[in-house]
């Protein structure tokens, strides 16, 4: 059976943690929890939409205020979401077909590319822009 998105349980979702640009460290601290809660359990595909939003308007915050004029990157983006998710190294063998790929690109001596940033996308849930420069 596959769920079907409900915009009426969305709006819901919305009225209830009123996602906005972060502007302060307490207003990312609160969207972390959110989605560190939200991280760890079978998400409704409404709540997979709040997931991604709040996940690109954390990152957007963090990029502004942690690394003023510093490129995005993707490595550190990567490691972070595989710590948080509770997810090892083994797990992105799947996603790029040998560990020594994936130890070459967690070392940074190989960049991630366009495919391989979908994949991550699709297997994190989240935008696979994460990835790319």
């Amino acid at each position: 059976m596959t769920l079907t998105f409900n915009p009426d349980k969305y709006k819901e979702l919305l009225t209830a943690y009123l996602p906005k640009l972060i502007k302060s460290e307490a207003e990312n601290e609160k969207a972390l929890g959110i989605v560190e809660d939200l991280m760890h359990r079978e998400r409704t595909p409404e709540e997979d939409e709040l997931y991604k939003l709040l996940i690109t308007l954390i990152e957007k915050f963090e990029q502004e205020y942690y690394q003023p004029n510093q490129q995005n990157n993707p490595v550190s983006m990567l490691l972070f979401i595989l710590e948080e998710s509770e997810r090892s190294r083994d797990d992105l063998v799947a996603i790029f077909g040998t560990k020594d790929l994936v130890d070459n690109i967690l070392n940074g001596q190989k960049k991630i590319n366009i495919e391989q940033a979908r994949k991550l996308g699709e297997f994190f849930h989240v935008e696979s822009s994460l990835f790319r420069e």
